[in-house]
C-alpha cells in the first residue's frame, strides 16, 4: 500500500498516511479541522505486507555476495586466478640423461 504525505496549508501540520490507491484523498486537517489538508508530491513510498520474497530472502544469517576490491594501482583489470586446466606435476626420471646429439 502506498504511503502518502499530506500537509495542511492553514496550520502547516504534516502527516504521512498509509492508504489504498483507491481511497479518496484526505482533505480535512486532523489538527485544525480545516479543509486545507493537501497531498504532497514526494518520492514513492510503500509498505510490503504478507509473505513473499521480501519477507524471506536474506534472513537467517545468509551473507550477501562479496565483491572483489579494486586494485590499489587504479587499474580495472580482473585479478589473476588459477587456470582451469588440470595441473601437470613433473616426475623425476631415473637413469642417465639423454645424450646430446652432436654431428
Amino acid at each position: 500500500m502506498p504511503i502518502y504525505a499530506y500537509k495542511c496549508e492553514s496550520c502547516g501540520f504534516a502527516k504521512d498516511v498509509l492508504q489504498k490507491m483507491s481511497d479518496a484523498p484526505l482533505d480535512v486537517c486532523p489538527a485544525c479541522n480545516k479543509a486545507s489538508f493537501k497531498k504532497q508530491v514526494t518520492a514513492a513510498g510503500f509498505q510490503l505486507k504478507g509473505s513473499g520474497w521480501y519477507a524471506t530472502d536474506f534472513k537467517g544469517g545468509g551473507s550477501a555476495p562479496t565483491s572483489v576490491p579494486a586494485p590499489a594501482d587504479g587499474s580495472t583489470a580482473a585479478p589473476a586466478t588459477e587456470s582451469a586446466a588440470p595441473k601437470v606435476e613433473a616426475t623425476p626420471t631415473t637413469g642417465a640423461a639423454p645424450a646430446a646429439s652432436g654431428s
